[in-house]
Order: C-alpha cells, then sequence, then structure tokens
C-alpha cells in the first residue's frame, strides 16, 4: 500500500527520494509528500493530493535542498485523502515521521499526548506517533532511544522512519508487521519499504526482521531487535531488475505484463523440472522429508493468490490424492480450526507481505502445523523468511495492481508443488511425467492464446454500455471464472460475479436478460456437455453469451452467443491457458471505458494493513 523512501547522503537526496516514489506507484496511494533537512538544519516540506506528479510539479517550484529526507505516498486509512493528512507529519517543527500501517490505539494515545500540550493538525494516528516519539525525546538521551522507549507503546502495525532536524546524520526506522528494507550505499545508506525503489543507487539490501529498530547514518548501520540487543543481518545481492518499471512499447503495466507472461512461466520452471520429474529440492533443502510425510494440505491466501488456491485443490484431491481445504486469510486468522495430522500449511502472495497472509502463518505456526511453505515473488520478503520451505514464483516486478503474471506463475508453482506431493502418496510415475510435459509446453502454449487479442478487443465492445456481468465455469475453471471476474471489476467497474455454472439455476438465473453479458470458460472436458446445459438456460431467457471455448468443443457462434476458440490443452493446464483471454478481456473492457487501468480507484498492490 503506502510507500517509504529515505536517505542519508552527502548529496542532495530530494531526486533520489522522488524517483523512489515514482517506483512505489504502483503500490496505489492518494497523496504524496516529503521532507528534507537543509545545511542550516531546517526542517523543509512539501506535500500534496493525488498523484507524485503533482509533488514533482511542486518540488521544481520550491526545490528541497539537503542529504538527510523522507518521502512517502499515502493510502488513507485514518482521515481522508487531503493534504493535511499526507505524510510526512511533523512534530514541534523538529520532527518528520513517515509511516505505513495502523496504530490501534492511537485514540488512547492522541488523548494523553493532548493532555500534555500538544497539537493535532490531522486525522491520522501517524501524527499520534509524530508527537509520541517527540515526547519520548524529552526523557531520553537521542532519537534511537526515543523511538524505543515510543514503539514498546504502540499497538498495531508499522514500518516507521523518523528524521531529527536538530541531528540531521541520521533516520531512525522501526519495522512491526510492514515491511522496511535498508538499502547499502557508499558514503550513503538508503531505507525503503519496497527495494524496488532504491534499485537505481544501490542492490545491495538488509531486510529489517520483525520488531527491528534501525539507526542509519552515512557511514554506519545499527540495527537491534525488539529486546534492544544489537543484531546483524544478512545482506542480499538484488537480481532484480532495476528496469522493471519501464512500460516499454505498451500502453499500460497491465498489457506489458500480460505479454510477460510466457517468459516469466519459463522464469517459474526454469532449473526445477527434470526430464519426468519435478526437482523436489526446488522447494528447499527439507522438502524430500517433509512432503513425504503430508497428508493434508492447509492454503491460506487473499485475493488473486486465493482463486489460485482454489484452482489447486482441484489438482491436489485429483492428481495427489491429498485433502486440500483453502482458505481466505481474513478469515482462516479470526476462526478456531482443526488442523489434521501430518498437515502442510502453503501461503501464497505476491509481495510476501500481505497482512492477513502473514498474521495467518504466525497464528498458524502455534496451531500444530508439521510445516510451512510459502509461494511467493519476492526474495526476502516477511513470508518467505518466516516460512519452513519457500518456492520463489519468479514473476518479475508486477507493476499493476491488477495481477496477471503473478497470478499464472502461481499456478505453475501449484502444480509443480501437487506432482512432488502426490510422488509420494502413489501418483503413477506417468502422470508426473505428463505433468511435466505439460508445463514445458505452457510458454509457448500461452503464447498462442495472447493471439487472440484483436477479437478479443472486439468482444470487448459489447461491454461498453453494460454495469453487471456474469462469468461461469465448472469444476477447476470456476476458479478461473471468479478470477476473471475480479479482474474485470477491479479495472473496468463494472459489477463482476462468478458462479460455479451448476448453481445457475439456484438463484442467478433472475439476473438474466439482454443486459447481462454471461461470460463462460469452456475447455473440451468431462464437464463440457453439463456447461452446455447450463449455456442453453441462458440462451432461453435471452441472456448474452461470452465462450471461450476449446476448439474440439463444437460449440458455434449464433444468436445472442459469441464464440472465440482456444487451441486444445491437456486439461491440467487448461486453468492456467483459460486465465489469459479473460485477463485481456478485461483490460480492453477497461480501456473502453477509459478507467485507470493501472491504478484502479480505492485499490492498492501490496495490502500491508488488515
Amino acid at each position: 500500500m503506502c510507500g517509504i523512501v529515505g536517505a542519508v547522503a552527502q548529496r542532495d537526496v530530494a531526486d533520489i527520494l522522488l524517483e523512489g516514489l515514482k517506483r512505489l506507484e504502483y503500490r496505489g496511494y492518494d497523496s504524496a509528500g516529503m521532507a528534507v533537512v537543509d545545511n542550516q538544519s531546517n526542517l523543509q516540506r512539501v506535500r500534496r493530493l493525488g498523484k507524485v506528479a503533482e509533488l514533482d510539479d511542486a518540488l521544481s517550484l520550491q526545490p528541497l535542498a539537503g542529504g538527510t529526507g523522507i518521502a512517502h505516498t499515502r493510502w488513507a486509512t485514518h482521515g481522508e485523502p487531503s493534504e493535511r493528512n499526507a505524510h510526512p507529519h511533523v512534530s514541534s517543527d523538529d520532527l518528520a515521521i513517515v509511516h505505513n500501517g495502523i496504530i490501534e490505539n492511537h485514540e488512547t494515545l492522541r488523548d494523553e499526548l493532548t493532555a500534555k500540550g500538544y497539537e493535532f493538525l490531522s486525522e491520522t494516528d501517524t501524527e499520534v506517533m509524530a508527537h509520541l516519539i517527540h515526547h519520548e525525546l524529552t526523557k531520553n538521551k537521542d532519537l534511537l532511544s526515543a523511538v524505543l522507549a515510543a514503539v514498546n507503546q504502540l499497538e498495531g502495525a508499522y514500518g516507521t522512519v523518523v528524521m531529527d532536524r536538530r541531528d540531521p546524520s541520521k533516520l531512525v526506522a522501526a519495522r512491526s508487521g510492514s515491511p522496511l528494507v535498508v538499502g547499502l550505499g557508499i558514503g550513503e545508506n538508503f531505507l525503503a519499504s519496497d527495494q524496488l525503489a532504491l534499485l537505481p543507487v544501490t542492490r545491495r539490501f538488509q531486510f529489517l526482521e520483525e520488531g527491528d529498530v534501525c539507526e542509519l547514518r552515512r557511514n554506519r548501520i545499527d540495527i537491534y531487535d525488539r529486546t534492544g540487543k544489537k543484531v546483524t543481518r544478512k545482506i542480499i545481492e538484488s537480481d532484480l531488475d532495476h528496469d522493471a518499471g519501464d512500460k516499454g512499447q505498451y500502453r499500460h503495466y497491465m498489457l506489458k505484463e500480460i505479454h510477460e507472461q510466457p517468459d516469466s512461466v519459463r522464469n517459474t520452471l526454469e532449473g526445477r523440472l527434470g526430464d519426468k520429474q519435478v526437482l523436489i529440492d526446488s522447494f528447499g533443502e527439507k522438502a524430500e522429508e517433509i512432503f513425504s510425510k503430508v497428508r493434508n494440505v492447509q492454503i491460506i491466501a487473499c485475493g488473486t493468490s486465493y482463486h489460485a488456491g482454489m484452482v489447486a485443490r482441484y489438482w491436489f484431491e485429483e492428481i495427489a490424492g491429498i485433502q486440500c481445504n483453502v482458505e481466505i486469510a481474513s478469515e482462516f486468522r479470526y476462526r478456531k480450526s482443526f488442523v489434521p495430522a501430518n498437515s502442510l500449511l502453503v501461503t501464497i502472495s505476491q509481495s510476501g507481505e500481505t497482512a492477513d497472509t502473514l498474521a495467518a502463518l504466525r497464528l498458524a505456526k502455534e496451531s500444530g502445523y508439521m510445516a510451512s511453505l510459502t509461494l511467493c515473488n519476492v526474495p526476502g520478503s516477511s513470508l518467505v523468511r518466516e516460512s519452513d520451505l519457500a518456492f520463489m514464483t519468479r514473476a518479475g516486478a508486477e507493476i499493476g495492481v491488477a495481477s496477471t503474471k503473478a497470478f499464472t506463475t502461481q499456478l505453475v508453482s501449484l502444480l509443480m508443488l501437487v506432482a512432488a506431493i502426490g510422488r509420494h502418496n502413489g501418483m503413477a510415475n506417468e502422470q508426473e511425467a505428463d505433468i511435466v510435459k505439460s508445463l514445458r509446453l505452457l510458454p509457448s502454449v500461452i503464447e498462442s492464446s495472447l493471439s487472440l487479442s484483436k477479437p478479443i478487443e472486439a468482444m470487448a465492445e459489447a461491454f461498453s454500455d453494460k454495469h453487471h456481468s456474469l462469468f461461469l465455469g465448472r469444476g477447476s475453471q470456476y476458479p478461473i471464472a471468479m478470477e476473471g471476474a475480479l479482474k474485470l471489476k477491479e479495472i473496468s467497474y463494472i459489477h463482476a460475479e462468478a458462479y460455479a455454472a451448476g448453481e445457475l439455476k439456484h438463484g442467478p438465473l433472475a439476473l438474466i436478460d439482454n443486459n447481462m453479458p454471461v461470460v463462460v470458460v469452456a475447455p473440451n472436458n468431462e464437464l463440457l456437455e453439463k456447461l452446455k446445459s447450463n449455456m442453453e438456460e441462458v440462451r432461453a431467457r435471452g441472456g448474452l453469451l461470452y465462450v471461450f471455448a476449446d476448439s474440439d468443443a463444437r460449440l458455434m457462434q449464433g444468436d445472442n452467443v459469441e464464440v472465440i476458440t482456444l487451441n486444445r490443452v491437456a486439461d491440467v493446464i487448461a486453468p492456467i491457458v483459460y486465465t489469459i483471454p479473460l485477463q485481456l478481456l478485461s483490460y480492453y473492457v477497461a480501456i473502453i471505458k477509459g478507467t485507470d487501468v493501472d491504478q484502479p480507484r480505492n485499490l492498492a498492490k501490496s495490502v500491508t494493513v488488515e
């Protein structure tokens, strides 16, 4: 969600901070701001409602000079989007602070600080932190001590960076429930909520762990754990492409990322497939031992990742003969659940910092699970560090808020996991060999699906004046229909619902008329004849059908029926392949609607608050 960038250097840092914010725009935000301490120890601050471009324009009129600074993009939680609620927040014109997360006891602290004479100029919980740290500075010898004292009084989640104009030689950062990364330079150091923000200036990073507090100077970095003990965090050399934020020839990041999927899938598979088997060591050095004992799988995820998990449930139970449950993380963490013996917990997250999924993992660790595995796209993220096993999806940086290549690479990773675990539960060698063969063909199959862009773009015209739509699928295509509906509502703002097609007669048929487009995914599998019957139920009531069908399905165009044909593919990879046209449909409908494709309203890329 919100983005943080900080720097301590000999040179002016405003341009570095601004570039960092631009690279974090994909996370979603409603305002932006920057504060810098100049050579005379004056605290300068500029904030603007709206896009980073608004802040950029303001800085061209009011340049900020100085070697120590912090910057932020805000996604509103406490207080409306406005300039007065934008970060950085200040206390007594001495301290400036930026903060991601939610302070749950902010009201109590606000009352206490008001009684001490502090005046609040915003509605945010972040300003509470600013005044609290300022108050602790009156009792502690330096900023580090004050921050350590203050965070012990906070309840909730925070990734925060604090700057004191009276000592501009350093920044102090604290992390609890919201990610922060240190960037190591030469004679200068940096902080950010995402390493992508700092790739233009460094490729060496240290990821702060839960409860860490960091004092950052130009030539020194000191990190302390939640007990105040000095600790060392591993330095990681990033291999991320610093040009990942370039749209290249494409109009939007989303379209670029849709077309990157063949390469993303190749990257996911690279070095992980033998001639006829998935290489189990790809999941970690203890994977063989753990997978041999697994008899139940619990998948926890949110949003698009949850849909990936729902597809995997069909695979686990049909292919691997393993019971699999899938649950939304925000529900799992707030109910009591039964944990069968020899259960593997699998979390799925693009960012590895999804707040509900991370909290669910921490809860599950105390609940008797045999082991935990995360499927994630970001090395060094919290889920990766805190899980027993980690499998990196290697999708590459995904900038568009609506997930595309992250989803398909999650599905590929899950299918590999199913094969790896199924081998230990009686799955035939021939069946695993068939999965491996299908996975090797998948990138070229996706490329073939992308060639359907033109007819899908033409199909999208039919949605231009529509306000509602229905998506239908059966079996493992039902979660794909759910993902298609999510994409359409996310970026076109058309209300979309997905149903298992067999449920039509149990209520949704009441919605069918010539103003309700019905999108159907129809591969040629054992459920096709059932699905055809469901489609006839729609036709008989004057509904408009838009069908993505297997070339062997023998579905014909007709009155109120438009069909786009895909090449025949193996059933096991069909859910992945049928995802592609649904992504393209949602994209072209959004273009027609004129919405903000890459940064849809009210949404954020990385949901790091509950």
